[in-house]
């Protein structure tokens, strides 16, 4: 069972169709503004790795870039990284956990405030 990602042309909310026969024809419309002028985009695939492959990556020196342990907010953003990696391993709320730790919502690293997934 495929998952469609789309952008609505008409209010540029993207978003997913799961399609419960593959090959059969979709015709859906945006959840936000009911437009049907919509984009298919290519989507990103997701790949499950082993519990020893995702403690490999966090042991990695790299995964350590860009970490300012004198900064609260840097050391929040490795963490949710870090929480990222380890999936649910990490449990619910992990991100608002650190959040409350650090005083605050913190910034993404691409610079943009929130904490939906990335």
């Amino acid at each position: 069972m495929p998952i469609y990602e789309y952008e609505c042309r008409g209010c540029g909310k993207r978003f997913s169709v799961l399609v419960l026969k593959s090959g059969s024809a979709v015709e859906t419309r945006c959840p936000t503004c009911g437009g049907a002028d919509l984009e298919r985009l290519m989507s990103r695939f997701a790949m499950a790795q082993s519990e020893e492959r995702r403690m490999e990556k966090l042991a990695d020196p790299s995964s350590f870039s860009g970490l300012d342990e004198n900064d609260p907010a840097s050391v929040a953003r490795w963490a949710k990284k870090m929480g990222r990696e380890m999936g649910d391993g990490a449990g619910q709320g992990f991100d608002e956990m650190v959040d409350q730790a650090v005083g605050g919502e913190t910034s993404r690293e691409d610079g943009s405030a929130g904490d939906e997934d990335l």
